[in-house]
């Protein structure tokens, strides 16, 4: 499934533990790796400012990013050559075209960068690399949870029985049978979609039918799953879904979440406040993003 991944760097921790999980992800698949930095342009002047860069200046930045490119390759242990590649121009843009031109099947990065750790991931690159990119988007976050990188034990597949969120089962189920790992479907029975307020109470048969309407996607994917000989844990809970999706998580020692970029609150929405996005905000966990436009184009 993964033959070639993709690893953007800006130098920060935060890059750095994505392309520790990158590696990991191209020795498991034997996919070659590419490291790249881009030289973001909008900065010439001043943020965002578009002007052009006098030669000094782009000589030094060009200079940081071999070394940072060259720190990448260093602290990396990827299965066979590493290629790598600095580019200049708008970083999302850029990345977005690197994988167009060589076939990239993942990428990996940080969600948050040099501009402040402080940042989350609205409007940041990371967050436009996931809304388009036609591949999966492995995202991390530097935390005591998304150290450990050569395995994971426990992968979450939140769904909501859609046919976008289906899109993340396949690469969920690839990287499970790679790592031996154990698979958690779980269903939340999203109250907030049909309650009108909080003296509101939901009659127990409509409930019921939701809960079993959840169990039948778990199932679904349980199936799936046992095709490619993984074991499956499936759970229905009543709730909201980013933070009972993250409660799970923690509570079950979760150590990657796959899940697909649109679900049934809208076809055309990308991820901006979406559940996926909130996951790749505060999830400690690695969260892998998988863009489901082909499926949403057929399920419409």
């Amino acid at each position: 499934m993964f033959n070639s991944i993709l690893v953007p760097t800006d130098g920060s921790e935060h890059a750095t533990r994505a392309a520790e999980h990158g590696a990991a992800l191209a020795r498991a698949f034997s996919a070659s790796l590419h490291v790249m930095a881009v030289i973001d342009t909008r900065t010439a002047g001043g943020p965002f400012s578009g002007g052009d860069l006098e030669d000094e200046t782009l000589d030094r930045m060009t200079a940081d990013a071999e070394d940072t490119v060259t720190a990448i390759t260093d602290a990396v242990d990827a299965a066979g050559a590493i290629q790598t590649t600095i580019r200049t121009g708008n970083p999302a843009d850029e990345i977005c075209a690197y994988r167009d031109d060589h076939d990239i099947d993942l990428i990996a990065m940080g969600t948050h960068g040099r501009t402040g750790v402080g940042r989350y991931l609205a409007g940041s690159v990371t967050e436009s690399v996931v809304r388009h990119a036609d591949v999966p988007v492995f995202t991390v976050r530097a935390t005591e949870q998304s150290r450990k990188t050569d395995s994971y034990d426990d992968i979450l597949v939140p769904t909501d029985g859609s046919t976008a969120a289906t899109a993340a089962v396949e690469p969920a189920c690839e990287i499970a049978a790679q790592f031996d790992s154990r698979l958690h479907a779980l269903n939340v029975v999203n109250l907030g979609d049909v309650a009108t307020g909080s003296e509101y109470t939901l009659p127990t048969d409509l409930i019921d039918t939701l809960e079993a309407q959840g169990e039948k996607v778990t199932e679904r994917i349980a199936a799936r799953a046992r095709e490619s000989g993984v074991e499956t844990v499936t759970q229905v809970v009543d709730g909201f879904p980013a933070a009972d999706i993250l409660d799970y998580a923690e509570e079950n020692d979760i150590d990657l979440i796959v899940m697909g970029t649109a679900g049934r609150t809208g076809l055309n929405r990308f991820i901006m406040g979406s559940t996926t996005e909130r996951l790749i905000r505060h999830a400690d966990m690695p969260v892998l993003a998988v863009n489901a436009r082909d499926q949403r184009v057929d399920e419409a």
